[in-house]
């Protein structure tokens, strides 16, 4: 297909966590322009606002923050003209509040749009009481929507998304990033990467880690992320005894995570269903340390399911069963060559089926389908 012209809209301009986002924009083809500013762009391609004149953006604030609206119908005509004037083929909406909130931007710009799902946004219960009558809208006048495991577009079609338009297609990882490493020396030592958030259970991986602890005390376990539940975490950690053994390391760079893994022999994750119904997408954490030659200890839980061969390339256990998790945990710290046995079959598994650039591939064949369906209408 000819070059086309791409727009990129995210909520956020840059957040460490979100390395997915970035791919898609270094890797999408197009002649390409990103909006940002939250579940609907406030700012174009070069940081100026979107709506251009003082008393719309003043509208814009107090629709927004006083009357807490979701349908603001300056900040919709200011995107449509936008997406017009630059003469845009194709909208790429990352999270799918962002797609229901442009999706009547596109429509009035009769510019296609393909939507990309990541987790909360399928399953916090909040989140979609609060954008239901959008995600209906979206879901109508969407080309595609991209969901990134099975698990997620099965709820999309609870949600009334029409099964037709949704493709399974996790975030990827790129195998040439994050290479198989030799863990054959490596000691007891554990890492877990993730926010400090309910869905990701981190408390959970520090009582399972105390049961290894006490059998295999030179264990270690390294921690990385920030968010609400650091602070209780921490505490969890010196009520265990355990300020010795594990250290929370807050927010690292990729480079420094890069680092921690090849220092590791296992990598852990207790993701979990959050009591307001928030759940994981498909971790891009589990992918990197996959693809990196680790064994992983995870849970049963949506995509994780289907990144891991549970028994075969890693363990998984059912949420909040800590006691099984410490089990995996205890086999992979006392036998090395079982960890070097699960990793090397992961790595070769995600490889196969989680290559950043097969999904590219994917992406871009959707963005193409949307553009010439366009055109034929």
């Amino acid at each position: 297909m000819e070059q086309f012209n791409l727009c990129i809209v995210k909520p956020n301009k840059e957040t460490v966590s979100e390395t997915f986002v970035r791919e898609h924009i270094e890797r999408l083809p197009g002649n390409k322009k990103v909006l940002y500013g939250g579940v609907f762009p406030v700012y174009d391609d070069k940081g100026k606002y979107l709506i251009r004149s003082p008393f719309g953006i003043l509208s814009y604030l107090i629709q927004k923050k006083i009357f807490k609206r979701t349908d603001i119908k300056v900040r919709t005509h200011a995107l449509a003209k936008y997406l017009t004037q630059n003469k845009i083929d194709v909208v790429f909406a990352e999270y799918g509040m962002v797609g229901a909130s442009i999706a009547e931007a596109c429509e009035m710009a009769n510019v296609p749009l393909v939507i990309h799902y990541h987790g909360a946004d399928v399953h916090h219960t909040e989140t979609i009481k609060r954008y239901h009558g959008l995600y209906q809208k979206a879901f109508a006048y969407a080309s595609a929507l991209i969901a990134v495991s099975g698990d997620m577009g099965k709820a999309l079609v609870a949600l009334g998304a029409p099964a037709e338009k949704i493709t399974v297609a996790s975030c990827g990882v790129n195998p040439d990033a994050f290479p198989k490493l030799d863990i054959s020396k490596t000691a007891a030592a554990f890492l877990s990467v993730g926010r400090f958030v309910e869905k990701k259970s981190p408390q959970s991986v520090v009582q399972a880690f105390k049961l290894v602890h006490d059998e295999f005390s030179d264990a270690t376990l390294n921690m990385v992320g920030v968010g609400p539940l650091f602070d209780e975490t921490k505490a969890l950690v010196s009520q265990l005894g355990l300020t010795n053994s594990v250290r929370l390391l807050g927010a690292q760079n990729q480079a420094q995570i890069k680092n921690l893994l090849k220092e590791s022999r296992c990598f852990v994750q207790h993701s979990v269903t959050a009591k307001d119904g928030d759940k994981e997408g498909t971790p891009v954490t589990i992918l990197e340390a996959g693809s990196s030659g680790l064994a992983i200890v995870s849970t049963l839980h949506t995509g994780i399911k289907e990144a891991v061969v549970n028994g075969q390339t890693g363990y998984l256990v059912p949420e909040y069963d800590i006691e099984g998790m410490a089990h995996y945990m205890k086999m992979i710290a006392a036998d090395v060559n079982l960890a070097v046995e699960l990793g090397e079959k992961e790595a070769t598994y995600i490889r196969e089926n989680y290559d950043i650039q097969s999904r590219i591939k994917t992406i871009t064949k959707l963005l193409e389908q949307a553009i010439a369906n366009k055109k034929h209408d």
